[in-house]
């Protein structure tokens, strides 16, 4: 049985990959030019950038703006735990993301206010978790609270776990936590931040926390690229009535 010629993209890309596996291009080397790479394989210039977006996708080549591609460290793959009150991210056992924090103060508006289901121009308190993987963008949060609940004072410079639990220590007890998990593409301004390509889906989880009366207290859009992390759902169910083992 004979099989098809490959793609010259997909014959680009692996030739790349085993360049890589084997060592012959090695972590941090950048590439010669998209223009220099299209002429020594013989193809155009978007078949070229096809080629180099299917390597992106799987995390072995980093686009940087202005700079070229460059071989890529291998970054750690977390996994997004659900199904609980607390925001849970669990890193890899052999590695540690860092994490910086921004605040921003703004109005909502559109689908912000929809979110957090408040009125337009209500004030609200952003807060931007950017993780890093060495000195790699990893994946990014943004968390919204209305702001008689965000702290009169933020640490400086702001950790996760302190604004994290601050955050806790502010709002009332909550009632209900709902999650959202859809896989897209990213955004012009995500695949930016992230430095990702624009190919590249990424997975997005919309947590929407409320307290007993039913108000948004907080509201957190997480930006997974699919190259690096999973989410895992798990319910536990009590034994049946009867059905225990005496």
């Amino acid at each position: 049985m004979t099989h098809p010629a490959p793609s010259r993209r997909h014959a680009i890309a692996e030739d790349l990959r085993n360049q890589i596996s084997t060592g012959r291009l090695r972590v941090g080397e950048r590439l010669p030019s998209e223009a220099q790479l299209a002429a020594r394989y013989k193809v155009s210039t978007p078949t070229l950038r096809n080629a180099l977006a299917l390597l992106q996708g799987e995390g072995l080549i980093e686009k940087i703006h202005g700079s070229g591609n460059f071989i890529r460290h291998p970054l750690h793959k977390i996994t997004y735990l659900g199904g609980g009150h607390t925001r849970a991210v669990q890193l890899a056992p052999d590695g540690v993301l860092s994490v910086s924090v921004s605040t921003t103060n703004l109005r909502a508006q559109g689908p912000l206010a929809t979110l957090l289901k408040v009125a337009p121009r209500s004030p609200l308190t952003e807060f931007l978790h950017l993780c890093h993987d060495g000195t790699t963008p990893h994946s990014l949060t943004r968390v919204y609270v209305p702001r008689d609940l965000a702290p009169a004072v933020i640490p400086d410079p702001p950790s996760c776990s302190v604004v994290t639990a601050t955050l806790a220590s502010l709002r009332p007890p909550l009632a209900e936590v709902q999650e959202r998990i859809n896989a897209r593409l990213p955004t012009p301004e995500e695949a930016a931040v992230l430095r990702i390509s624009q190919s590249l889906a990424i997975l997005v989880i919309t947590r929407v926390a409320t307290d007993v009366i039913g108000r948004v207290v907080e509201a957190a859009i997480l930006v997974l690229p699919g190259d690096r992390s999973d989410a895992l759902f798990a319910t536990r169910h009590a034994p049946e009535e009867g059905n225990s083992n005496k």
